[in-house]
């Protein structure tokens, strides 16, 4: 498989996508390395060859960082892994801008409440992020938990998407 990769500016910094064929997200994040993005995926996923390009999902990103929050929802993705794993990634898509959930009350959504490590496993081994968007997902006491781009980048992003929900 040949894969895409694109890096665009945005406010939190770089943001690099690399995409399969069919312009699905199978990676993302607020980097400019290229290997930091491949090395979200399994040895398996990797793509055979990865060239750099325009990708869909860089004007939904784009979008997202000029207001329209909603414009990550519609971008495909292509994430490998077990039936939870999917379920949970699925449950991250309907998280609402400005409401982020709990890992407990994530966990619930998951019809398991007390599977916490779960839920917080899910989100760790999120590689499209954004598009996934993991980011909204906290720890019990409101605190920020974990982010694979850096707490600084979460806290952006869910500020960002409190101030356009109020």
């Amino acid at each position: 498989m040949t894969a895409r990769i694109q890096t665009i500016d945005t406010p939190d910094g770089p943001f690099t996508i690399l995409v399969d064929e069919q312009q699905r997200v199978l990676s993302s994040g607020w980097t400019a390395d290229p290997l930091a993005i491949l090395g979200r995926l399994g040895a398996a996923h990797r793509p055979d060859h990865v060239e750099a390009g325009e990708t869909d999902a860089a004007l939904a990103a784009l979008a997202y960082y000029d207001g329209d929050l909603a414009a990550i929802d519609g971008v495909a993705v292509k994430q490998t892994g077990t039936a939870l794993q999917h379920t949970g990634w699925a449950a991250l898509r309907e998280i609402a801008p400005g409401d982020p959930l709990t890992y407990t009350s994530f966990a619930a959504r998951l019809d398991n409440p007390r599977a916490v490590r779960a839920a917080a496993s899910i989100c760790a081994r999120n590689a499209p992020a954004l598009f996934v968007p993991c980011h909204r997902v906290l720890r019990s006491d409101g605190s920020l938990g974990g982010f694979a781009w850096g707490l600084d980048v979460k806290e952006r992003l869910l500020a960002r998407e409190a101030k356009a929900r109020s």
